[in-house]
């Protein structure tokens, strides 16, 4: 079953990311798709700094670049470097932009994530900085709310049904999915498949989290 399409308008939705992010990269000092991969044709993928901002490029097509504006670098960071066996709806070949509808959604998906990651390589938690990143949407994107309509979309550790999902409908042109979130329930977020779709990307606060032996971060702005 194919979900409907909802036409999302948004001009605000949070996204946070570990803070050793570069603000300013290659995407957003090139003018065009084409001054970029005119660099990859000179480089000839040699360059190891180059290789690294690059990262799952090639599986982009080249009309879905976002170049030239300012945070484009971190837009295409979300695509070309994504995480090891992928999130709920994208895989780990491509990644994707998630973002949370409010603040407080994004912290508790971030948080989790981050927990996430100091369990599989059996650290304690402790703590990590994080940057807030600021955009808007104007698109149609399929609607999976709420999550008790579309459970095995939602399940809070498979991503089995919700990855074979969205690969059918990232293969069929989709713009993304916008779905209930498992860590915050009630509150919403979404998933863009396109770069290009992701507006006005702006530097938000930064924030700290911090465990300190808790099961839940404690959430500190950083002035």
């Amino acid at each position: 079953m194919t979900p409907p399409l909802r036409r999302i308008v948004r001009r605000r939705t949070h996204r946070l990311v570990p803070s050793r992010y570069p603000a300013v990269g290659i995407f957003d000092a090139v003018a065009r798709p084409e001054d970029l991969a005119a660099i990859i044709d000179l480089e000839g993928w040699t360059n190891d700094r180059l290789q690294a901002e690059l990262g799952q490029l090639p599986l982009l097509p080249q009309g879905e670049w976002l170049v030239g504006v300012s945070n484009a670098s971190v837009v295409m960071a979300a695509f070309c470097h994504p995480a090891p066996g992928g999130a709920r709806f994208s895989s780990a070949e491509l990644g994707a932009w998630y973002a949370a509808f409010e603040l407080r959604t994004a912290h508790r998906e971030a948080a989790h994530r981050r927990r996430r990651e100091f369990e599989e390589v059996r650290r304690v938690p402790s703590r990590v900085q994080m940057r807030e990143y600021v955009a808007g949407f104007r698109a149609a994107f399929h609607d999976v709310r709420p999550a008790s309509r579309w459970p095995r979309l939602h399940h809070p550790t498979s991503y089995r049904d919700s990855q074979r999902l969205a690969a059918r409908l990232r293969a069929g042109g989709a713009a993304g999915i916008v779905y209930e979130s498992v860590r915050d329930p009630g509150r919403h977020c979404l998933v863009a498949f396109r770069p290009r779709l992701v507006l006005s990307v702006r530097q938000g606060a930064h924030f700290e989290y911090r465990w300190d032996g808790a099961a839940e971060a404690a959430v500190r702005r950083i002035a």
